[in-house]
């Protein structure tokens, strides 16, 4: 399965890098940030299956 990512807004350089070391300071912030983006990407793969089978003749 492929996915985007996209940021929500533009951050300069030292944003970046200011949140990049947070979250490397910081690993259970990390762990909550990555489970809550695989569970979006898998509702939305779940939505687009759905959509999928629905579209299918049987």
């Amino acid at each position: 399965m492929y996915a985007v990512l996209s940021a929500s807004r533009l951050m300069k350089a030292a944003e970046v890098r200011e949140v990049c070391a947070e979250l490397r300071n910081n690993p259970t912030l990390l762990m909550a940030l990555e489970l809550a983006a695989k569970e979006e990407l898998y509702q939305r793969f779940e939505k687009e299956k759905a959509a999928s089978e629905t579209l299918t003749a049987s």
